[in-house]
């Protein structure tokens, strides 16, 4: 009896071999009749796919004439072209693929079995199906480890890149093929990293941006987590999104840039915001780092500087000395309006009118306790910039 079966099966082996490149044809042709989406391939990436159906059909050639040696299926049939394959076409098509050269072996058992040996030759190919679904699932799987792996070290390049100011036109190659699209508002925001693995604060940092309908790139660089948010939403709106991954402690929100390059300045002002808030223990978390420009101007921030001069005591300079004066002593009278206008030899009233002229020139409002700071820092540098100019 056992000497039958091996006979059986040396005449199937041997009707096997004849048949296998008829049988890759077969394949061929009909996914080229079945699949859509092989027709529309270009001719490089089906040849990539013949390839395949060809190994895997020598490839159960050589496993029935050795069937109790264990084959490393996954390296016989994807070897060709490993990469390629899991590039080119998806892992249902890849399954679509091997179901149709399978269903051609089935349907030409029949011809190919030598007379007897058909439930024989049926069984094998059942057999083989299932470790090329083994063999399928672990390509597919150790790709996309390999993907994730450079996708988490190709994002923390872009994030340090945003940090460091060496944004240019490779780091938008970069980003997009990590899928950022074009928002038209991104700001980055940093904080301090949880203790763990970075890699599930990073993928918390994901699932907390998709919940948010956000996009995001983020790294766990030292002891900081920065994360650069991409989407309409109001800023703080948006890092409240993701606050929740973040470690106890301050999170300060960049400002708003039109687009990823220009993410480098509010990278910056995050940065320097995150190392002043220590100077305002009482900060809102999240804060934006506009609202740290006194502190940041303190802890030696130039930018912070610049922008105090530039958008305070630079537009009340050019409103008329009456308004500096106004504000000036008015800061130095503990914000009593009294007093300042018994110092300018004024009304009250003027005093009060030429406030509402300095809110509506910079912004802040000299009655409010943060923003009476503010304004004095600014003040402040202007003065030792006018006196060194």
């Amino acid at each position: 009896m056992a000497a039958e079966r091996a006979e059986l099966r040396a005449a199937t082996l041997k009707r096997l071999e004849k048949a296998s490149g008829k049988l890759a044809t077969a394949a061929i042709a009909r996914m080229d009749d079945q699949l859509g989406w092989y027709r529309r391939m270009p001719p490089e990436h089906r040849s990539w796919i013949g390839l395949v159906a060809q190994a895997g059909i020598a490839a159960f050639t050589e496993w029935y004439r050795h069937p109790e040696a264990k084959q490393a299926i996954s390296t016989d049939v994807f070897g060709t072209a490993p990469r390629e394959l899991t590039r080119a076409i998806t892992l249902r098509q890849t399954v679509e693929l091997i179901r149709t050269t399978i269903e051609v072996m089935e349907e030409a058992i029949p011809e190919v079995a030598a007379p007897g040996d058909e439930d024989g030759m049926r069984q094998s190919v059942l057999v083989y199906a299932r470790e090329i679904a083994f063999a399928t699932a672990q390509v597919y799987a150790q790709a996309a480890e390999a993907r994730g792996a450079w996708d988490a070290r190709l994002e923390a390049l872009v994030v340090n890149s945003l940090l460091s100011g060496d944004a240019d036109e490779g780091l938008l190659s970069r980003a997009a093929a990590l899928g950022w699209g074009q928002p038209s508002q991104v700001r980055v925001v940093m904080g301090n990293a949880p203790d763990g693995d970075s890699e599930a604060v990073v993928e918390a940092i994901r699932r907390a941006a998709r919940h948010a309908r956000l996009q995001v790139l983020t790294g766990v660089l030292g002891k900081r987590l920065v994360v650069v948010v991409g989407g309409e939403k109001e800023p703080v709106h948006a890092a409240r999104a993701l606050i929740g991954q973040f470690a106890p402690g301050p999170v300060v929100v960049g400002p708003t840039v039109g687009d990823l390059l220009s993410a480098t300045r509010s990278a910056h002002a995050a940065a320097a915001g995150l190392r002043a808030c220590a100077a305002w223990p009482d900060a809102p978390r999240p804060v934006l780092a506009d609202d740290l420009l006194p502190e940041r101007a303190l802890a030696g921030d130039q930018v912070a500087r610049r922008q105090l001069v530039e958008e305070i005591y630079t537009p009340l300079d050019e409103a008329g000395s009456a308004l500096l004066e106004t504000l000036s002593v008015y800061l130095e009278q503990a914000s009593s309006l009294e007093g300042a206008a018994r110092m300018l030899f004024v009304h009250p009233n003027t005093v009060r009118y030429r406030l509402r002229r300095v809110t509506d020139v910079t912004g802040y409002a000299p009655s409010d306790v943060r923003s009476a700071f503010t304004l004095r820092i600014a003040l402040a540098l202007g003065r030792l910039e006018s006196a060194a100019d």
